[in-house]
């Protein structure tokens, strides 16, 4: 069946969005426009779309793959009250160092002061120093350098005692 010009949500656009979600590792996708909606999201290494649209032009689109829930999730510790843990404050991407071969601004063990710059999140081509805003010991990187972070993303755990 031939798509109708215009018709937002076409399988080749749904295919190219899906493609570009994955190039850029972004997990969520809405799009409204007119009377309809189109609403993707991926999960793991499946792409899961879900499509809403005015009910007077359905989308057919593959079946997905049913998703199987972990049997018994495992809960983690809860950190003592003197383990602080610097976020990130926007999205981007987590750089440990300035440069990718310089030495990382701080390593477990490494003491820092709340004005310690502990890492670079990149957002829009601009760079941004993140400082420690806690003065301890690092005991913890939770993110690879290079990894998009998203607003709220645990980076470190400092020792503040």
């Amino acid at each position: 069946m031939p798509e109708k010009k215009d018709d937002l949500f076409g399988l080749d656009e749904i295919r190219q969005i899906l493609k570009l979600m994955k190039e850029y590792d972004v997990t969520h996708f809405n799009l409204s426009q007119g009377g309809g909606r189109l609403s993707l999201r991926r999960s793991g290494f499946a792409e899961t779309p879900i499509v809403a649209s005015a009910p007077s032009a359905p989308v057919a689109l593959q079946p997905t793959p049913a998703v199987v829930a972990p049997s018994a999730p495992d809960v983690p510790e809860k950190d003592p009250d003197y383990i602080k843990t610097v976020k990130s404050p926007m999205v981007g991407v987590f750089y440990a160092s300035s440069s990718p071969e310089g030495n990382p601004f701080v390593k477990v063990g490494d003491v820092v002061k709340p004005k310690t710059t502990v890492c670079i999140i990149e957002a829009m081509k601009v760079f941004n120093d993140i400082p420690a805003d806690v003065a301890g010991t690092v005991v913890d990187i939770l993110v690879e350098n290079g990894s998009p972070v998203e607003y709220g993303t645990p980076l470190f755990k400092i020792d503040a005692r």
